[in-house]
């Protein structure tokens, strides 16, 4: 396998509303990733995911972006993000910057140009089709509710929008556009920056024919994901930005894509195919949908997760490469989602969720705040939510009386975006030292006893246990080039596999639930010599693996060689 820094490194997400505010505005900004950037550098990691971080009037906090090449004013200057930029780079760290191409903001020039006239010279810089007996061009549904067409008086023509109105989709059959796309990023690429991870880009290439979607029982919508996901034009359009700008640097690139299979995997990030380093897929974190999807969850089982993780570990185990994440800005708290935020078993479980994470073969990302522990907000009112999809869904599922109040709020607590978004807890004065003024969305009311100061103070705490799991991984290749293999297939309680790379084989065995369960290992793995390289409970080193007695959301890695 292919050895290179994409492969190796550590990823930490940081969402700048919420990350850390030094001028008492309640929004996080560039100085405050600047101020924080020596934390990162003790916690271990390699690069920094920056959420959107361009000129925005914040529709849906900055992924609708009015222009690309300035800095949104509550963040800072452009002086503050070259600062911000050097100071990384002097201690080791890259930056990897979000690039949001399927859609612009309304507001952007190219969109207040196009939509004055069917003649102006941007208009095919979107997306607009004249309507259907008095109705939208077809009868897609939209990511944050209403249809995804908004009619436009001026030019009595709709233009298309998967996500907000005020997100135009972008259209990428006009080669100008995608000049100008490439040029704004060959432009952040000379600033110094070192890679993208980019948003919805598997939806940049529409079914030109624009059919409607299929309509699920009880739909107001149909379904047009079918003609926007991994369209049929989008490997050309990939490898064209890949030939144009990624390829003349030393990029990192991730595609966040939703309604990806691992063969489609493959092609986008298959080392011939010269499109992307890495994917983010969307299949675990669905587990538990249910009938409207997040917003009436059930439960999900184990076995379920690592049939995914393991479909997904095998498909790209010769091409291509893993993406790694529990949770981000749009995915409730890991610890929340996935394992057990109650006082008795949130530091044990969220270690153990480190561990099975950062020991899988891929690209390990951190969410802010993981590495503290933090956990999903339970507000008891809609009103302190600021996200836009949660906001549309309270209409569209309470307000027409589909889920009650009682139903819909349980949703939210469990699955809302805004969970993560609840500022990051630094220490236990006012608004866990966040902001001086009034944060931007409450913060969680935790902080006291979750905060970044409170853990770097114990050395027993799941920050440090993820710094121990960053180091090893930077020890043992096989953290990184070993192959998996999944062991205990069926249990719903130990998910076990084996990393293997040359006489080295890791051994990971993680407990799912919080109660007591046996470990038995029935293959046959020749070793002369075993290493408990870390756990999150005190283990005694020689228990047999015929038979070892594992605790309430225990953890191990063993080397075996």
């Amino acid at each position: 396998m292919e050895k290179n820094w994409r492969k190796e490194s550590v990823i930490y997400q940081i969402y700048p509303r919420s990350f850390q505010d030094t001028n008492g505005d309640g929004i996080g900004d560039l100085k405050g990733i600047t101020e924080k950037l020596d934390y990162l550098r003790k916690l271990g990691i390699d690069v920094i995911w920056l959420s959107p971080v361009y000129k925005s009037p914040n529709d849906d906090n900055g992924y609708d972006i009015s222009d690309y090449q300035a800095i949104m004013d509550e963040f800072g200057t452009m002086e503050d993000f070259d600062e911000m930029l050097t100071k990384a780079h002097e201690r080791d760290i890259k930056i990897m910057m979000d690039l949001v191409v399927n859609h612009s903001s309304d507001e952007h020039d190219w969109f207040v140009e196009s939509r004055k006239s069917k003649e102006n010279p941007f208009r095919d810089y979107y997306i607009w089709k004249p309507g259907k007996n008095g109705e939208p061009p077809t009868n897609w549904g939209a990511a944050f509710g209403g249809s995804t067409w908004e009619y436009d008086e001026t030019t009595d023509e709709y233009y298309l929008h998967l996500f907000s109105k005020k997100q135009p989709d972008l259209n990428w059959e006009n080669p100008r556009l995608r000049s100008e796309v490439y040029d704004m990023m060959n432009w952040w690429l000379d600033k110094g920056i070192d890679g993208f991870r980019m948003d919805v880009v598997n939806f940049i290439s529409k079914d030109q024919q624009y059919p409607n979607g299929k309509k699920h029982e009880g739909a107001k919508y149909g379904d047009g994901s079918p003609y926007y996901m991994n369209g049929p034009r989008i490997h050309e359009f990939l490898h064209e930005m890949n030939q144009e700008t990624l390829s003349k640097y030393d990029a990192i690139t991730v595609g966040e894509m939703p309604g990806v299979d691992v063969e489609e995997g493959k092609l986008y990030t298959g080392k011939d195919r010269q499109e992307l380093d890495m994917v983010f897929h969307f299949e675990h974190v669905s587990l538990g949908d249910g009938s409207y999807g997040k917003w009436n969850p059930g439960v999900w089982k184990l076995t379920d997760l690592k049939k995914i993780f393991t479909t997904w570990q095998k498909g790209l185990e010769e091409d291509g490469w893993n993406s790694l994440y529990w949770s981000n800005h749009d995915q409730p708290r890991a610890i929340s989602r996935w394992a057990n935020d109650s006082e008795e078993y949130r530091v044990i479980s969220g270690k153990m969720l480190a561990t099975c994470l950062h020991t899988l073969q891929g690209t390990p990302y951190i969410y802010q705040g993981e590495e503290i522990g933090m956990t999903n907000v339970y507000f008891d009112t809609i009103d302190n939510y600021r996200d836009i999809e949660t906001q549309n869904a309270y209409e569209d599922y309470v307000k027409t009386e589909i889920l009650t109040h009682t139903e819909f709020m349980r949703a939210v607590h469990e699955r809302g975006r805004d969970n993560a978004r609840t500022p990051v807890q630094w220490d236990d004065s006012q608004h866990g030292g966040f902001t001086k003024g009034t944060p931007w969305i409450p913060v969680n009311p935790n902080y006291k006893t979750i905060n970044a100061e409170k853990v770097l103070e114990d050395k027993d705490s799941i920050f440090y246990y993820y710094q121990k799991l960053i180091k090893l991984r930077k020890k043992y290749d096989v953290f990184v080039y070993g192959t998996y293999n999944i062991l205990l297939e069926e249990s719903e309680e130990i998910y076990a596999y084996t990393r293997t790379l040359g006489d080295e084989t890791l051994l990971v065995m993680c407990n799912f639930t919080e109660g007591n369960t046996v470990f038995t290992l029935q293959e046959n793995i020749p070793f002369a010599s075993k290493e408990l390289l870390i756990s999150n409970y005190d283990v005694e080193t020689d228990q047999s693996f015929s038979k070892m007695e594992i605790k309430p959301y225990e953890a191990r890695v063993y080397l075996l060689k």
